[in-house]
């Protein structure tokens, strides 16, 4: 049994429609063939796919990050605008390809524009230089009458795009980063960057690049930073055969968000600075399987267990994340699969639209007390060997809550790690009654491959219900390896 006690009045941070956001990068198929795909059937006026738009749309994208990923570290914006045609091929260098140019800033702002999301744009601070990434500022941002901001004029886009992020590098710490430097080097030039960018446009908001949160390069960037950036990014995979590594280790978030907070909090005490960058998670998912080529990850329900997690541990740490983005949307490493013919989504997709659709303005004190675990080790190959056992034990149910500004409703998301037992729980309420039954959605693994609208991609279960409530709680019965999202109405 376990009980989960909420305080809808102590609130602990208020979530960001940014923390549901998404990546998308030119690598295999996710853009060509899978955002955009010319001449399709299935594809607009504009060579987007409108089965692909309207999935993304459901999942309420508070942010879409592009181009890379690794990518971006030898992109040059101005090779993908202007007249299609008239646009050159160019070897592409971090995934061994050739990209077309044929969808550029304009096209990727267009599909911001048709999803309602914040762009965010990476800057290439691999190849290139200040003056590139001034001029791809001013050319998307600027009302001047400046030869950048006439050229989008000319391109058919007479208002500035109003891109509010920037992110000041990829991953520059790495080697398979073209480009890559050491943490001092990157500090330096990224102090010239965010200088010069910010006299350009005062209101752009800067990502540094961050790497786990806990290591010397972030203390080094976070040291520089600090008082010129608005955010610091963090990214971290995880994933294994294991079942209880692939569910606990997304509890490396929560080491990440604890160790990057105290690098900025001590940077801000030492240096004064008056309003400290927060954290964007700006790229996060299970991959584990496919390394090479176009990492077309086929994805199980466990996986989507680990997704609500990471979930979780966004909305409880909300007052630091500020954004968090689920890497990537379409093919690789994603969500949603497509083919000529068709779309699907995999498992991975459903707690996101249920953390999305449902998430309210506050997040919430969620206290459970109930069984725990502990991570057994890895005796299965990892990819990622980020150690969690020092971190437990876990809930066996991991929760989040958040409730409305008038303090009326109340939506939870609960994870049951339990690979093969139900959890009775029961939510208590604290200083309040419950108003009306409580509304049910619950996610289990497909109960048959029938369903499946590609063959080889795995669905999910989706089952909505109700449960009466009693005063100030209510008692549910969680199914093993489950994901259920919860609605409360709150009386006086």
């Amino acid at each position: 049994m376990t009980e989960i006690y909420l305080d809808p009045s102590r609130v602990v941070g208020r979530l960001e429609r940014t923390v549901f956001g998404g990546f998308v990068e030119h690598l295999g198929r996710c853009i060509y063939g899978g955002v955009y795909d010319e001449g399709s059937p299935l594809a607009d006026s504009d060579g987007f796919r409108t089965d692909v738009l309207a999935l993304l749309r459901d999942l309420r994208l508070g942010v879409l990050r592009w181009p890379g990923g690794n990518f971006v570290s030898n992109y040059h914006w101005q090779d993908g605008v202007g007249p299609k045609d008239a646009r050159p091929s160019r070897p592409e260098l971090a995934w061994g390809g050739t990209d077309s140019n044929r969808f550029g800033t304009d096209e990727y702002l267009r599909y911001c524009a048709e999803l309602g999301v914040a762009p965010y744009i990476c800057l290439n601070m691999g190849t290139g230089d200040l003056a590139e990434a001034l001029a791809w500022v001013e050319y998307c941002n600027s009302h001047r009458d400046t030869y950048f901001a006439q050229a989008r004029r000319q391109n058919g886009r007479e208002e500035p795009w109003a891109v509010p992020y920037w992110g000041l590098g990829n991953e520059m710490y790495g080697e398979w980063q073209v480009g890559s430097m050491s943490a001092e080097e990157y500090a330096r030039e990224a102090t010239r960057w965010a200088r010069a960018i910010r006299m350009l446009d005062p209101q752009a908001k800067l990502v540094s690049c961050g790497m786990v949160g806990w290591s010397e390069w972030d203390r080094v960037v976070v040291d520089a930073l600090a008082p010129l950036v608005d955010y610091h990014s963090i990214h971290i995979y995880t994933g294994s055969e294991d079942y209880w590594t692939n569910v606990l280790q997304p509890h490396q978030a929560e080491r990440a968000i604890a160790a990057a907070r105290g690098l900025i909090e001590r940077a801000a005490y030492l240096q004064r600075v008056d309003h400290p960058p927060r954290l964007a998670y700006d790229e996060w998912n299970v991959w584990y399987r496919n390394m090479d080529g176009a990492l077309e990850e086929r994805y199980s329900f466990v996986d989507a267990l680990a997704v609500g997690t990471y979930l979780n541990i966004f909305v409880r740490n909300c007052a630091w994340v500020k954004m968090a983005n689920l890497a990537q949307m379409v093919n690789a490493i994603a969500p949603i699969v497509t083919t000529p013919e068709a779309v699907a989504v995999q498992p991975i997709y459903y707690p996101f639209l249920l953390h999305s659709q449902g998430a309210l303005e506050l997040a919430v004190d969620v206290f459970v007390e109930g069984p725990t675990v502990e991570w057994p080790g890895e005796p299965h190959k990892s990819r990622w060997p980020h150690r969690v056992g020092d971190l437990g034990p876990f809930p066996l149910v991991d929760a989040a809550a958040t409730v409305d500004a008038g303090r009326r409703r109340m939506f939870l998301t609960l994870v049951n790690r339990s690979p093969e037992e139900p959890e009775q729980v029961e939510l208590i309420v604290r200083g309040r009654a419950l108003d009306g039954p409580a509304r049910l959605r619950t996610l289990t693994a497909e109960r048959s491959t029938a369903g499946r609208a590609i063959a080889d991609v795995e669905t999910a279960c989706l089952e909505e219900g109700g449960v009466a409530t009693k005063g100030s709680s209510v008692e549910l019965a969680l199914p093993p390896q489950s994901f259920t999202a919860v609605e409360l109405s709150l009386g006086g």
